[in-house]
């Protein structure tokens, strides 16, 4: 349930627990303070920016939001 998500604007990477019963729409870099949201097409930032996709798209979901 974890994933290491990459800011897209500094290339700041940290591990960062799942949620397991929702999406993270939002997610602010600790470094840059960016605030990052999912690319077109994808339900969360863990599906955009991380390195393993959210919980719901693992388990086969289309669309988890």
């Amino acid at each position: 349930m974890a994933s290491t998500i990459t800011c897209p604007n500094c290339g700041h990477c940290k591990e960062e627990t799942m949620p397991t019963d929702a999406c993270q729409y939002f997610y602010a870099c600790e470094n840059c303070k960016q605030v990052l949201k999912p690319k077109p097409g994808d339900c969360c930032v863990y599906c955009s920016y991380g390195t393993v996709q959210c919980p719901p798209i693992q388990a086969g979901s289309k669309n988890c939001c």
